[in-house]
This record gives C-alpha cells, structure tokens and sequence, in this order.
C-alpha cells in the first residue's frame, strides 16, 4: 500500500526531474562579464579597507566598525565569486576557475579546493536523511532528538541558538576551522594542501598589510570585516535550506532533483540585497544547475517565472524560520522546539506551531 506522502514525494520529484535539462542552455559564462564582476566587487571592497583604516588611524574607530558591515557585503560577494569558480561555472576553463578561486580563498579565509570538495558532497546528498554530516547545518528528525538524553538535547539546542550559529560559529568556522581541512583529514593529501596552500596566503597577505599599517590597526580593520561576513555567509546558507516547508527525505523518496527544487528556497530579497548577495537567494535554481553563472539566474527566472513561486522567501519571512529547528518527517516540515514542549505535555502526536 502506497503511503500518500510517498504519492505527494512522487508527483513533485516528476515535476522536479525536468528542469536541469530545461536550464542547460543557460550554464554559458560570459568572461568579460565575469572579470567585471569580479573588479566591481574588488574594488570597492578594497576602498572601504582604506577608509576604514584612516578613520581608524584618525581615531574615528567606531565609524570604521559601521564601514565594516557594506565592507563585509562586499567580502561575501567575493566569496559567491569563489563558489561560482568552485562549480566551474565562472570561465570555461576548469584551471582558470580553480586558480581564481584560490586566490580569491586567502581573502575569504576558505581554502578553494578543500571547500569545493566538501560542498560538492552538500549538493549531492543534501536533503538525503541517510547522508547528512558534510556542509549542512546539524538539523535532527523530532525521533532523533527525542532518543537524545539531557546532554545531547541540550548539546543541540546549544549548537542551534541564534547566538551560535550565525556569531559564534561563523566566526569559529572561517577564523579557525577552515585553516584544517576538516571532514576531509584522511581523504589524501590534496585537501591538506588546499588548507595549507590558503593558510601561506593569508599569513603572506596579513604580513604585508601589517607591514604596512601595523599590528593593531589590521586587527581593528580585517577582524571585524572578515566577523561580519562570515555571520552574513552563514546566515544565508542557513536561510536557503532552513525554512518550514523544504525537503528531506530517506531513499527511496530522496532525488537529487526534488532535493534541489523543494529543499533549496527562492530567497526573494530587495534589489541591493539581491546584487550583493550575488543572487544567490535563486538557490533552488542553482542547485537544479549548479553551472549556471549567478548573473545569469535573474534571467532564467525572467524565461521562467513559474520558478519564482517555488519556496519563495521574503525577508521578513526568513526572520520567521529561525526558530524551526527539528525535522517531522510524518508531517514533512521543520517545527520548533515549542511543539516539542507541546507533545511532551500532552502525549499527543506533535502538532507544528509558530515560534
């Protein structure tokens, strides 16, 4: 007997499993285009560095620290540049996006090829419940958690409060973490190169800013730049899978293309928002394709606008979707630890609420 979520998991994977070829025709890069991106981004992140470096050594330090959050946006915009090279989806050439995307690393503090490993294996098992553990945000089924006991509950809820994950974690993740190539440590020597490659940079990198302007104004400067966009990163990875109604699924319901469609949301943001980001809120569309230049994304959606009704998100929405926290696989949604509370009190069948 066919459960009906497995008959509702069916007819949206078939919905699902046309679209990558229906995007193909859009993976072309154009390269001019693509240098310009990278120099519009470069450039005013490099401006906003100085400035905030005079106002620092004029002593206007907490007008340097306001500078940090658009000089941060900037650094996530190079990051997404990164991530475009890391698909191959910036030049044509494979080499040309995997050289770019080093040394674009040692600013964003993320060793290129040690990260496109482990976010390739993010693309291909994202939404699978058998396959979590390699760039996903730890997120527990509603029978895991309650299997848990007091220390592994409160563990969780520790890793899932809003001060940890987009503060305290960002700032552990691309500050420290990333400076080992972790998840990655046995898998040969070309992730420890990739870690150790980006480290020489950076310290080359930082040894020369030193240098030049000294110990205690390149902490006052790059730390807060590099704090804010990290947060900012975090969150809008958080926020691209992390929403009430997305996909997980154990085989045989998981498909790479339902995953991609129905667990990957349409972040809907303001025009500003939307160009520093670097489009990446079209994430269901780049994970149906991941080849396709994030400045190509606006126009698939102008060709296909039937896709920007599919997991759409505004931002007052994304702030709503912090709370939810545990997966229910009966009901296929993420719910809060409220309706944990609830079910425990009432020893009735978890009912999903608002935070």
């Amino acid at each position: 007997m066919t459960h009906k979520n497995d008959v509702h998991l069916s007819d949206r994977a078939s919905d699902a499993r046309g679209w990558p070829k229906i995007l193909g025709r859009f993976r072309e890069p154009n390269e001019t285009r693509s240098v310009v991106e990278i120099l519009i981004t470069i450039l005013p992140l490099v401006a906003l560095w100085v400035a905030m470096w005079a106002l620092v050594q004029f002593g206007y330090w907490w007008l340097a620290l306001v500078l940090a959050i658009p000089a941060g946006g900037f650094l996530v915009r190079l990051f997404m540049i990164q991530h475009d090279c890391s698909h191959g989806a910036f030049f044509r050439r494979r080499d040309v996006n995997d050289w770019v995307g080093r040394v674009i690393g040692v600013a964003t503090l993320t060793p290129h090829d040690y990260w496109r490993r482990s976010h390739a294996i993010h693309h291909a098992t994202h939404g699978n419940l058998e396959l979590r553990g390699i760039g996903d945000i730890t997120t527990l089924t509603v029978e895991e958690y309650r299997a848990r006991g007091f220390w592994g509950r409160l563990g969780y809820r520790v890793y899932r409060n809003p001060i940890t994950l987009f503060v305290v974690g960002p700032a552990y993740l691309f500050l420290l973490q990333h400076r080992l190539p972790v998840g990655l440590m046995r898998e040969g020597w070309q992730p420890w190169l990739s870690a150790m490659g980006t480290n020489l940079g950076i310290a080359l990198l930082a040894g020369v800013l030193i240098w030049l302007v000294g110990v205690g104004p390149f902490l006052m400067v790059h730390l807060p730049i590099a704090v804010v966009a990290a947060s900012l990163g975090v969150w809008l990875f958080y926020i691209q899978h992390q929403f009430e109604e997305t996909f997980w699924a154990r085989p045989p319901n998981w498909t790479h293309q339902e995953a991609a469609l129905h667990g990957s949301s349409y972040y809907d943001l303001p025009g500003v928002l939307r160009w520093m980001t670097a489009n990446i809120g079209v994430h269901h569309v780049h994970h149906l394709c991941s080849r396709i230049p994030y400045y190509r994304l606006p126009e698939v959606l102008r060709q296909h606008p039937e896709l920007t009704q599919v997991g759409r998100i505004t931002l007052g929405q994304s702030l709503r979707s912090v709370p939810l926290v545990l997966w229910d696989e009966g009901r296929q949604q993420l719910v809060p630890f409220k309706a944990m509370r609830r079910w425990q009190a009432a020893s009735l069948p978890l009912a999903v609420e608002t935070a």
